[in-house]
């Protein structure tokens, strides 16, 4: 998508850090559809991967700079979205760099790890940080960046990623499939008190999608078993969920709210049959 059907817009994409990352493309596809882009990490020490390492990538600066040569201004902030105070600071960050907020897209998420076992084997304190990051950061980031499109007046969007796993609730994913349902309540709840000043909250749910999220699945066997309950018999690509988002974003989705939007190939439509 190109074109500047969001110029004059001003976006906060949350976990933008990975060169195959979901946050990336969202916030390059905002950009070539006009908007200025907020991106955020979690830590300027985050991890890399080697694949990272050996291109060149330095994680937030990278993506920055990706978007300020699409000729779009940019800004990059490391927060804790868990932190309240952290993300309140982030919000007047991006204010006085970029002049206003009109979109927040909801990405970061706890990453992928020792929570993948039964309720009774889950660690407390891993659950807690996965709602933490996943559910309480969430709510922070559109409850801030909402406060400012209030004070704009001019509406604004709010675009949180979630998972078919809060819908499939699949064995051995309760931390985060709990966590993620809970932002489709959230959303719900946004939209109501939000709508009258022409704030739009949607969820956009992805499936299974090719980024290094998934790399531990790309094991012989693993990676062939997980297409086989795809109808459409690939993995989703971060572009294609990129271009959802951009869509509610824009001005022909300005009735939309309130919303959950499944796309993944298919899969979570036939297991509800």
């Amino acid at each position: 998508m190109s074109g500047d059907e969001l110029k004059g817009k001003v976006a906060i994409v949350t976990g933008a850090t990975r060169k195959r990352g979901l946050g990336r493309a969202i916030a390059l596809c905002l950009a070539r559809a006009g908007a200025d882009v907020a991106v955020t990490g979690a830590s300027e020490t985050g991890s890399l991967t080697d694949d990272e390492r050996q291109d060149g990538w330095r994680g937030l600066p990278s993506v920055v700079d990706e978007i300020r040569a699409l000729g779009r201004r940019a800004h990059g902030v490391y927060v804790d979205v868990s932190n309240s105070g952290e993300v309140k600071r982030m919000v007047g960050e991006v204010v006085a760099a970029l002049g206003r907020i009109d979109i927040q897209v909801n990405n970061a998420a706890y990453p992928r790890t020792r929570d993948r076992v039964p309720v009774q084997d889950l660690d407390d304190d891993l659950w807690r940080r996965i709602v933490e990051v996943n559910l309480n950061g969430a709510m922070f980031c559109s409850k801030y960046a909402a406060a400012q499109m209030l004070k704009q007046g001019q509406g604004g969007s709010i675009v949180s990623i979630s998972s078919g796993a809060a819908v499939k609730a699949p064995v051995n994913f309760a931390a985060y499939a709990a966590s993620k349902a809970g932002v489709h309540a959230l959303t719900s709840s946004l939209a109501d008190e939000l709508g009258p000043a022409g704030i739009t909250a949607n969820v956009v749910a992805p499936g299974f999608l090719d980024t290094a999220r998934i790399d531990m699945l790309r094991e012989e066997g693993r990676w062939e078993k997980r297409l086989s309950t795809i109808p459409i018999k690939r993995p989703g690509t971060p572009e294609e969920v990129a271009e959802l988002v951009r869509y509610l974003c824009g001005p022909h989705a300005r009735w939309i709210s309130g919303e959950v939007f499944m796309i993944n190939g298919g899969e979570v439509r036939r297991a509800a049959n």
